[in-house]
Formats: C-alpha cells, structure tokens, sequence
C-alpha cells in the first residue's frame, strides 16, 4: 500500500490521502509468504506485513500474518519503544514473556508492555499459524535489544506468569442492535486499555451470526483494525462498500463511519484492535 501523507492541522496527526476502500484491505496469501528468522530465533517463519505503518494515522508499526515453521519462532527480546502481541490462531506455541514460558494453545496472544521482554517458539512438527502487531509510543520509532536466546528447551509454566488473551466464542455475551445494528451480536472487550502503556486501547472479539450487523458508527479519537478470523461478509466505510473473507484486515480511519455486516452463511468472527489519538481515549459516535 502506499499513501500521500498530508496535514491534518486540527489534530496534529498526518491524514492520508485515501486509496479505495477494496486496495486498502489486507489479504492474508500465503503466496506472498517470506521466510526469515526474527530476533535471532532459532528457526524459520514465513511472514507477509498485512498492514504497513501507514495504513493508520495512529501508531500501528505493522501487523504481520505468518507461519511459524517447526522449530522456528522469535528470539528473546525487548521493545522500549513499542508494544507488541503475538497471536495464535491454531494449534499451540510456547510463549515467553520476562523469562517466564508456558505452552498456549490457539486462538490465543499474549501482549507485552513496552520494557518487558518476550519470544515465541514453536516446537511441533508442523507450521503453526501466528499473527504479530505492533504499536509505538511514538509515530514510525521502532526498537528491539535482541538477547541471543532462541528459547529452545525453555522450562514451562502450567499456568502463564504474565497477560494472556483469549478469544473463544464461550466468553462471548449477546449484544442485542451492536452499535445500532440488526439482530443480536455475541461481544465480548478481550483486553482493556489498561493492559497497555501507549495508545493501544483494545482488542475486542466481536461474532456477527448471519444476517446480522454491526451498525454504522465513527471514532473521532482513535481508528482501528477489523480482522476476520472466520466467515465473510459486507463492510462499509464511508459511503464505500467491499467484501470480506477469513484472512482480511480492515483499516478503519478516524472519523470514518464505518459497519460490518454477515451476509454470508457461517458465523462472521472479527477481531477488533483499538488504537487511539492520545491515552485513555474510548469515544464512539452512532450514526442515523
């Protein structure tokens, strides 16, 4: 993606000169898959950036869509500067955060706060599917102090010593007109603000059954990132409309007006990542 960065005076944020809705979205294709090892791991993932930094105004560094190859994963490490959460969406990986290593097992992420350090390792037999966002203290500055521990052999916790998210369906609540929209959505905030240090505000679970939507609505303070982690279905932002699919990531700007709508078959299973203007912003504007 590329974007023509203007002035937006009256926040004090770089706005960006807009591609159509349809070429913003990020596809997950594991055609376009790179190997590589990440913080001197110990063995391979192949990786694309499904959003770049510039896909928001805020301070996305990247998300990325991955596989961790067996053996493979991130090395130990720490950002100053950033805040980052790794995601598995099956199977199971061994996370550590501060030294500390449990077994997790998908759809599961772990956020690290900024100062803390952190690695992923997968130590199956098979590839495992894996999701990397990060978000900065400050807009395009990213850091990393690599510790030369691929975290192979780690001693394991039974239960995890630091912050784990958890998206299964079961934690869900009924959500009846979601945002003002039609029928009964299951939602559920799977991390608050208060688990992170920047402008990283939240990461919801949200689960559109068919024929069900989420209203329109508009965030003056903060934008965000839908991604399907299952079904398909219609998004709209602005007075542009384009379908989605399991593997898509949506950016969503400030102010834009924007709803999500299940006109597929199956259950449409998005999640939901929050990052604001400034710290401690949570506004949103239903609109007619």
């Amino acid at each position: 993606m590329k974007y023509a960065v203007l002035v937006l005076v009256t926040l004090g944020l770089p706005a960006l000169a807009i591609e159509p809705l349809a070429q913003r979205i990020g596809h997950t294709d594991p055609s376009k898959y790179h190997r590589s090892r990440s913080h001197d791991s110990a063995g391979d993932m192949a990786c694309e950036t499904l959003l770049p930094r510039d896909a928001l105004t805020t301070n996305l560094e990247f998300m990325h869509r991955c596989q961790i190859m067996p053996g493979g994963g991130v090395g130990h490490h720490f950002h100053n500067q950033c805040e980052e959460m790794f995601i598995v969406f099956d199977g199971a990986a061994e996370f550590t955060v501060d030294g500390r290593t449990s077994a997790l097992k998908g759809t599961v992420g772990a956020p690290v706060r900024m100062g803390h350090s952190h690695a992923i390792y997968n130590p199956s037999d098979h590839p495992v599917e894996f999701m990397n966002i990060t978000v900065t203290s400050i807009k395009g500055k990213y850091d990393a102090f690599n510790l030369g521990d691929a975290r192979v052999g780690a001693a394991k916790d039974p239960i995890p010593n630091f912050m784990t998210m958890n998206l299964d369906k079961k934690f869900l609540r009924p959500s009846p007109t979601y945002r003002g929209g039609q029928g009964t959505a299951q939602y559920r905030r799977a991390l608050s603000p208060e688990v992170f240090l920047s402008n990283w505000s939240y990461v919801d679970h949200l689960v559109l059954p068919h024929e069900t939507s989420e209203g329109r609505h508009r965030h003056p303070g903060l934008e965000e990132i839908y991604f399907v982690l299952n079904g398909e279905g219609e998004v709209q932002v602005d007075k542009e409309t384009a379908s989605i699919h399991k593997g898509d990531a949506v950016p969503v700007l400030l102010n834009q007006v924007h709803s999500f709508r299940n006109n597929g078959t199956q259950d449409l299973e998005l999640m939901i990542v929050g990052i604001a203007t400034r710290k401690g912003v949570l506004d949103t504007v239903e609109v007619k």
